[in-house]
């Protein structure tokens, strides 16, 4: 493990916000996929036809893909792959099911073993030998379920805002956290009326039948994680989602924090020595409230070879360190040429 402390610089998104001084590479080829349980997930393609593939694997989980994501990558060298997870973004069944269709698409086919699948689905069907994968927040959570599952198909990984999921994970988040930010943790509660399994609560609700229930328990989740966020001086990112976004997002989020997000506990961690050889760049900020170094620094000790670098100053979002950081990560890892 090697570990690199930085100084604080302009604010800005990890992945590419609009601050970015950068363009967004264009799309050149996209579809839906079939990979079962009624699902098609929606894909990607941009930067270099021929160029060294890489996935970038959205947050959420539920978020869906931002163009604004591929600002970090040389598009002359990298052959950009996106991917709208299960039941968000382009994917269908929309998990925001509009009220006038009904209740919302069922997610029982919607689980981390699922997402897995679908990326590797994806893989085969770019014709893809190996590929670098790059995210952030709940999409390294699922970068690194992919990549202990399929090491032999990971050429490298970045991540910024490394978090594995475990319920310790959430546990903090939905409740440890609450320590500093008390008023909104307890409209949070409240929003659920105080219910003993809280995920648990707002996971039911956001699959009520009723959308102003959802709606409801949609609104008091965004302003909970605003919360969490809200010393970071970027708005309020959750809230200010476009509705059926938003409403898939919460309900995708209670579905899989209710459900530990349907992985053993402390796997990912415990199993990283399956990532030997894979070189890695774990980007992390040192007040990140949302998800605390802790974790970045056990899955480094853990990771044989992988690289951590602590941005001071920095949270869950990141600054503009962090983005220079993911960049200079993904520089390097284009001298090592197309892999696919």
């Amino acid at each position: 493990m090697a570990t690199t402390p930085t100084g604080p610089t302009d604010v800005a998104d990890p992945t590419g916000s609009p601050a970015s001084p950068d363009s967004v590479p264009p799309v050149h080829d996209s579809g839906l996929l079939d990979v079962g349980d009624g699902h098609r997930v929606f894909w990607s393609v941009a930067g270099n036809p021929d160029g060294k593939p890489a996935l970038i694997v959205h947050g959420g989980p539920g978020s869906g893909s931002s163009p604004t994501a591929r600002r970090v990558f040389d598009p002359a060298v990298y052959r950009i792959v996106q991917l709208d997870q299960r039941g968000c973004g382009r994917s269908t069944p929309h998990a925001s099911t509009p009220p006038a269709q009904g209740p919302p698409a069922d997610l029982a086919a919607n689980t981390t073993a699922h997402l897995v699948a679908d990326m590797e689905r994806l893989r085969e069907h770019l014709g893809i030998d190996r590929w670098l994968m790059y995210g952030g927040s709940w999409g390294s959570t699922l970068i690194l379920a992919y990549a202990e599952a399929h090491p032999e198909r990971v050429s490298e990984i970045v991540i910024a805002a490394v978090t594995t999921t475990r319920r310790s994970e959430i546990g903090w988040l939905y409740e440890g956290v609450g320590r500093f930010f008390p008023e909104a943790h307890e409209r949070f509660r409240a929003g659920v009326d105080d219910a003993e399994d809280v995920l648990g609560a707002y996971a039911a609700r956001m699959n009520d039948p009723d959308p102003a229930v959802r709606e409801r328990a949609a609104a008091d989740w965004c302003a909970w994680e605003d919360a969490v966020l809200s010393g970071e001086g970027q708005g309020t990112p959750y809230a200010d989602r476009p509705d059926a976004a938003r409403l898939a997002m919460v309900r995708i989020c209670a579905h899989y924090f209710s459900q530990g997000a349907f992985l053993e506990e402390g796997a990912l961690i415990r199993d990283a020595h399956r990532l030997a050889g894979i070189p890695g760049v774990l980007i992390h900020g040192r007040f990140d409230m949302g998800s605390p170094l802790t974790t970045a620094w056990e899955l480094a000790k853990a990771w044989p070879g992988a690289e951590l670098h602590v941005v001071e100053g920095a949270g869950h979002l990141g600054d503009g360190e962090t983005r220079q950081l993911v960049r200079a990560a993904l520089d390097r890892f284009a001298q090592a040429g197309p892999t696919g």
